[in-house]
């Protein structure tokens, strides 16, 4: 068994139930985690502003925002950013309205939902997401998306495309932590559920998919916990930390 020192969670589709809320199992298994002397953070593709609320409440130190993008501490520290050039994002934009999908993305102080401004320059931006059910459309923008150098893909549902700067994902962002810390990936418990928790999973010690996770997740992963809505989270906790 490895001496996990810091689990890293994901939040939507992992420690969050289909209703957003995180479960009395899941609450009481970080606390026994973290009574244990073992760090718990959030690493997550939303924004700070739509995930703080979730790190007070759990009493979390650090979180990880926009898929790597950011590092905060809880006192409101930024430890790291990551930006995507506003050339990128207009021809994202471009890109969004030839193939009429719907389409959101996170600047620095804000979160566009399919309205986006006209001096996009005059933004600091952090990632781009497309939506779409439509697979041929899908499959078109990904054709298009893999042959740009300059950023990074993945998903956090099996309708949506995200993209952020290249290099940018969870995993470089848990080893910073780790860094700050004193320890190892080796070290470190990650659980998830979608494309842009795989990097996460597969570089930690104990990478953990969620029984609701993408089928490539779960391949990348060392242990299938179960669903977000059955205390995953809980489970895989009381499994490599708690014995």
């Amino acid at each position: 068994m490895k001496d996990i020192r810091l689990i890293a969670l994901d939040m939507d589709g992992t420690l969050l139930s289909s209703d957003h809320t995180v479960s009395e199992q899941n609450k009481e298994a970080i606390k026994k985690a973290r009574e244990k002397g073992v760090e718990v953070i959030i690493s997550t593709g939303r924004h700070f502003r739509t995930s703080a609320h979730i790190a007070k409440e759990l009493d979390i130190h650090y979180i990880i925002n926009v898929n790597g993008s950011e590092i905060w501490t809880m006192e409101e520290e930024l430890i790291a950013r990551e930006i995507v050039d506003a050339s990128i994002i207009k021809k994202l934009i471009e890109l969004k309205n030839k193939h009429k999908t719907w389409a959101w993305s996170a600047s620095t102080d804000q979160i566009w939902r399919d309205e986006f401004p006209d001096n996009v320059e005059d933004y600091t931006w952090l990632k781009f997401g497309f939506d779409t059910d439509n697979d041929e459309t899908k499959q078109l923008l990904m054709a298009t998306l893999e042959e740009w150098k300059e950023i990074e893909l993945s998903n956090s549902s099996l309708t949506n495309i995200e993209v952020n700067a290249v290099g940018v994902n969870k995993a470089k962002a848990v080893e910073v932590v780790c860094e700050r810390l004193g320890i190892t990936m080796d070290q470190v418990m990650a659980c998830g559920d979608s494309l842009n928790d795989i990097k996460m999973i597969e570089q930690a010690g104990i990478g953990v998919a969620m029984g609701n996770a993408q089928d490539k997740v779960k391949e990348a992963s060392d242990w299938i916990t179960t669903s977000n809505d059955e205390a995953g989270v809980a489970q895989a906790i009381n499994k490599f930390v708690l014995k």
